[in-house]
């Protein structure tokens, strides 16, 4: 190793599959592909231009599709983030992944983990044989992020397309397009050209310390149950029914608009918050903030609002505040308190 070589900064890249590992036999197609196929060793060999960003280290942790991803894995990622990230000669982690779960990863480590060093998640839209990938250049750019000094603070971070996003913010907006990924309340935190890395903003933060939350949730060694069900036009209640059966901890509601919920669906909700259901409110339309009722109706102020949150990273918080204290159910003002501080 080279005098100039050992002077760079090392980063650790933690794989777990995706498109960004996949392949296909028609290099013109972004569409026909297989995700997770190509290893990671394999990915940052493709990336000459790393070797002169930082000292890269590979760990395959998986190879998924990420649609498929599980809580085993999270809780596995969670500990190679933690080990790697107390190194002291470690200067970030970039972790690549599918973009089907990515914001729901990215919301599980934003709650999870302490971040002492840069951790960014990175992944692509089009499969590495593909004529126009866009992996190599978002590997590269998340590299960048993760060895900046700049980037520390910051907690976690996705970096695609250039951009700079904070994982409890970003979301995937677009089925196919490279610019998939958006903030949509907040916009991005930073962008990326070459070499120059800008921060515009910090992200937002709310100050917890007098609020019943912790800096950082555990991870959990059991995991509660928890779903996602959706209002619109004349639902039917027996999903909800059923799962209040079946033992569900917590409902999530992609309520319509302002969060609001068909009258068959609350009644629904209501009997199951009545039965220690913890029921929380967020909006399928992709924006905006659900509104906590300044004159609740006994029957509403049953249900918890999301804030900004998506249903999905809504249920991951859900998740982690039911498997550290299931006695949040049974109480919507302090699991409100939660949300209010996350």
């Amino acid at each position: 190793m080279s005098a100039s070589s050992s002077s760079l900064p090392r980063v650790v890249v933690l794989a777990t599959g995706g498109t960004i590992a996949g392949s296909s036999g028609d290099p013109a197609s972004s569409a026909q592909y297989q995700a997770a196929t190509v290893p990671v060793s394999q990915l940052v060999q493709a990336v000459p231009a790393l070797a002169d960003v930082a000292r890269v280290e590979t760990e395959q942790v998986a190879q998924i599709d990420s649609k498929d991803m599980a809580f085993g894995l999270w809780q596995q990622l969670a500990g190679r983030v933690a080990y790697w990230s107390v190194q002291p000669d470690v200067a970030g982690i970039v972790i690549t992944h599918g973009t089907d779960t990515l914001e729901e990863t990215a919301m599980f480590l934003h709650l999870t983990q302490s971040c002492p060093v840069p951790v960014v998640i990175t992944a692509a839209m089009r499969p590495a044989t593909s004529l126009s990938a866009d992996g190599p250049l978002n590997l590269l750019d998340a590299v960048r992020v993760a060895a900046s000094p700049d980037a520390r603070g910051k907690g976690v971070l996705v970096v695609l397309n250039q951009q700079i996003h904070a994982g409890r913010d970003v979301t995937k907006a677009h089925t196919s397009a490279v610019d998939a990924f958006v903030s949509p309340n907040t916009g991005p935190l930073g962008y990326v050209q070459d070499a120059y890395i800008r921060f515009t903003r910090m992200p937002a933060r709310r100050d917890a310390e007098h609020l019943p939350v912790p800096s950082t949730w555990p991870v959990p060694s059991t995991w509660p149950l928890a779903e996602i069900v959706v209002s619109h036009a004349q639902p039917g209640r027996v999903a909800i029914d059923a799962l209040v059966a079946a033992g569900v901890k917590g409902l999530v509601v992609a309520a319509t608009g302002n969060g609001s919920i068909h009258e068959t669906l609350a009644a629904a909700l209501a009997d199951a918050a009545g039965a220690g259901v913890a029921v929380v409110r967020s909006s399928r339309t992709g924006a905006g903030h659900v509104s906590i009722p300044a004159h609740p109706s006994p029957r509403a102020g049953l249900f918890v609002s999301a804030g900004d949150l998506n249903p999905y990273k809504a249920r991951v918080l859900l998740l982690l505040a039911l498997a550290a204290d299931p006695s949040l159910g049974f109480d919507a003002v302090r699991l409100q308190s939660v949300f209010a501080a996350c």
